[in-house]
């Protein structure tokens, strides 16, 4: 399952949306040298990207010349820095297009600078989840994932319903579907669930838990983030006035 649009217009420009997408493209190209060089990727992740052992101080001495990148580097503000950096061309385009698909909607129901803080607040927590799950790792973690799956918690709260485009395969079969919302990202979220639970600890190339920890972060963040008139005016239908739109589209 793929999404591929929603039926879900949004009211304001989406600007924090498409400034988090240019961050990322920019990480990417001049921090990372869009994969092409091993040595700028590779460099650009174990300073930049969120390492459990080195934000815990848990670790064995010998983990830090055994492991991908030697330890005591940043620490805390990794847990951001992480958020912008990726691990190839795939999970950069992937990452960026769920972020779009989900990401305008809600912040067509926040404004601007609430979703920049619910964006952050969740990446965080999402990344904290995977350094709690696994606190001596010695493997950075980079994706804005974790952050992602934020936003789509939060837009199940508001919007279970929209229908989301979604292409199906398997093997040779394609086909595209319009889903309910709540199908869609439910069926993810078990998926994430599922792999993470069949995953050992410190196994596998994919942080199942900053995925469940930023999807739990958005479903209880968006009570507190959300702009009750921008919501509201959205459910209902209603066009606010443009004075109303400008000004409740900033906060």
């Amino acid at each position: 399952m793929f999404p591929l649009r929603d039926d879900n217009p949004t009211e304001i420009f989406p600007v924090v949306t498409l400034l988090l997408i240019a961050a990322s493209a920019w990480a990417w190209w001049y921090l990372q040298g869009a994969g092409f060089s091993a040595e700028a990727l590779g460099s650009s992740i174990c300073a930049l990207g969120a390492i459990p052992a080195e934000v815990t101080g848990v670790f064995d001495p010998e983990a830090a010349t055994a492991g991908p990148c030697r330890l005591g580097g940043l620490t805390w503000q990794t847990l951001f820095t992480s958020m912008f950096l990726h691990g190839s061309w795939m999970h950069l385009i992937g990452n960026l297009w769920f972020l779009w698909i989900f990401g305008n909607n809600v912040e067509d129901s926040m404004g601007h600078l609430r979703f920049v803080v619910f964006y952050l607040l969740a990446g965080l927590v999402a990344a904290l989840a995977h350094v709690l799950t696994d606190p001596g790792s010695a493997v950075p973690m980079v994706g804005a994932s974790g952050a992602i799956s934020g936003i789509m918690g939060a837009y199940l709260v508001l919007y279970p319903r929209a229908r989301i485009h979604t292409l199906f395969f398997f093997i040779i079969f394609f086909r595209v579907v319009p889903i309910p919302a709540f199908v869609m990202l439910g069926y993810w979220m078990l998926i994430q669930v599922a792999s993470s639970a069949a995953t050992p600890a410190g196994g596998g190339g994919v942080a199942y838990m900053a995925h469940i920890g930023g999807f739990v972060a958005g479903l209880l963040l968006i009570f507190v983030f959300r702009n009750p008139k921008l919501v509201n005016a959205k459910r209902s239908g209603v066009k606010l006035a443009r004075h109303e739109l400008d000004h409740g589209g900033w906060w």
